[in-house]
């Protein structure tokens, strides 16, 4: 059953903490959200694993 979880990131551009939220109902995705302070595109690449656990890894556009 899909969840969705709350994450605090830090926009790899302003540096600020963000929240996002993530749907655990794939092992593995990536999408771009835009940063809500300085509205930059972030990579998000998601894990998620058989215990619920979600990894989270943002990164710039061009990197």
């Amino acid at each position: 059953m899909a969840r969705l979880i709350e994450q605090s990131i830090g926009c790899p551009y302003c540096g600020e903490s963000i929240g996002i939220l993530i749907d655990d109902s794939l092992p593995e995705q990536q999408y771009v959200e835009d940063c809500q302070v300085c509205c930059r595109p972030i990579v998000l690449d998601v894990t998620a694993d058989e215990d619920g656990g979600v990894t989270v890894a943002a990164r710039a556009e061009n990197d």
